[in-house]
């Protein structure tokens, strides 16, 4: 039967990320993890010891030879992810992609592209869609729960990790961007964003707005340089608002009933009367299980079921597209920059 096949992937790159790739690749019944690679051949040989199942090669080329090799996982450096995706698409493998996606718009385009003219599957990385809390989130959003989302308000600081290759923006930010794309059916029309560089040649914090078509607004706060690490989330509905604490061990989700209500009691603009609806508070039970590892369960249902993920090649491309507009925000002193769409371009 098909739901038996055992699937055989390559992990490319054995750093930060890649270790607990093919630990839950590892893990997860049906995959076998036949390859991981990494230029650092001291690096390759200790993750080795840890998995010494697999084949360890330096070279990407021979995943991409290997016909019988079924996907390929990446966790590289974000500027070599464009080249490596295309590389595996084009030798008929089915690909995963930490986030984000491709340095650029063009280059994530390019990636979405190659992938339908393949037709294989292409997952993006967004790791914190497959946790409980947000699925639980989205479905409450989707009950209809919240009532109108009206704005989305995310902090994420922490001392470090430092990156030499990209800013806290597109390091951090992708987290959110994605949850606000999964949750939120509108999507941001225009970003702008405000960064300061402290050390070396990055931007160490930032901040960025999402402006979109609708009464909607969704701020995004992140930085290198906290002595605390903080990962909220803030959804204001019309009906409930939502708070999502990931540091928080027990109640990571909290639902508030309360918000404002208006009422016109005379008529006209200066008789509106606010008032505040402050009714009660639940956490709603959360499974325990890794995220990780639902989303390389989930990556293989795909392959086998030929379905798109949920963190597709599209929604990695949005992230992109809004990354791109707060790069560009950031490098003409925060001013607002339409947030492009492949299907409008």
């Amino acid at each position: 039967m098909a739901s038996q096949k055992e699937l055989t992937v390559g992990v490319i790159g054995c750093g930060y990320w890649g270790p607990n790739l093919i630990r839950n690749f590892s893990s997860v019944k049906g995959w076998r993890v036949k390859y991981i690679c990494d230029l650092n051949s001291n690096r390759l040989a200790q993750i080795h010891e840890q998995f010494p199942w697999t084949q360890p090669v330096t070279d990407a080329t021979v995943l991409f030879d290997d016909k019988e090799l079924d996907a390929v996982a990446i966790a590289t450096p974000v500027s070599s992810h464009c080249s490596l995706a295309l590389a595996a698409l084009e030798a008929g493998k089915h690909v995963l992609v930490e986030k984000p996606l491709a340095a650029s718009r063009a280059d994530a385009e390019q990636i979405v592209l190659a992938a339908e003219r393949a037709g294989r599957i292409l997952l993006v990385d967004h790791t914190f869609i497959y946790t409980p809390a947000v699925q639980k989130i989205k479905q409450l959003v989707e009950a209809g729960e919240l009532g109108d989302l009206l704005y989305f308000d995310s902090v994420r600081i922490n001392l470090g990790l430092f990156q030499h290759d990209i800013n806290v923006i597109w390091d951090l930010a992708p987290h959110d961007f994605s949850i606000m794309d999964y949750l939120f059916a509108d999507k941001p029309v225009a970003a702008a964003a405000h960064g300061m560089c402290h050390f070396g040649n990055q931007e160490d914090m930032a901040y960025v707005t999402a402006f979109f078509e609708r009464n909607i607004i969704a701020h995004f706060h992140v930085n290198w340089l906290s002595p605390v690490k903080i990962r909220l989330i803030l959804i204001g509905g019309s009906r409930k608002m939502v708070l999502y604490d990931d540091m928080e061990n027990s109640e990571k989700v909290k639902v508030y009933d309360r918000g404002v209500d208006v009422v016109d009691s005379l008529g006209g603009i200066y008789s509106l009367l606010v008032q505040y609806r402050m009714g009660d508070m639940y956490s709603p039970k959360l499974d325990t299980k890794e995220a990780l590892r639902s989303e390389v369960e989930h990556f293989r249902d795909c392959i086998l079921s030929e379905r798109q993920p949920i963190t597709d090649g599209h929604m990695g491309l949005r992230v992109v597209e809004l990354l791109e507009a707060a790069q560009h925000s950031l490098e003409s002193g925060g001013s607002r920059v339409p947030v492009r769409d492949m299907k409008t371009s």
